[in-house]
């Protein structure tokens, strides 16, 4: 079967047609096979969107990309803070 890759924002639309299935009366794996997405994932999705609306979506994303950007900050300063120790061991007299 092949694998759909769903947007988060038609991650939260999905949870939300769950809930509402499950609101019904409906046991999770039969309102999981209603949307067309397994029980497992829909606990994966649960876990990571759960509760989440979509102003908290969009301030999660930006978070997401300041902490790539910070990431990669340090990962620059860390090489050039390298950079200067082995300079610094080069120039260093020998005795």
């Amino acid at each position: 079967m092949a694998r759909k890759r769903y947007s988060d924002e038609d991650i939260l639309k999905l949870l939300r047609e769950i809930e509402l299935k499950l609101a019904e009366g409906d046991d999770v794996r039969t309102a999981c096979r209603g949307v067309g997405v397994s029980d497992a994932t829909y606990y994966n999705w649960r876990r990571r969107f759960g509760g989440m609306g979509k102003s908290q979506l969009s301030e999660l994303r930006s978070l997401e990309k300041e902490n790539t950007r910070l990431k990669k900050i340090v990962a620059e300063l860390e090489l050039d803070k390298l950079i200067l120790k082995e300079s610094l061991n080069y120039l260093k007299p020998r005795a």
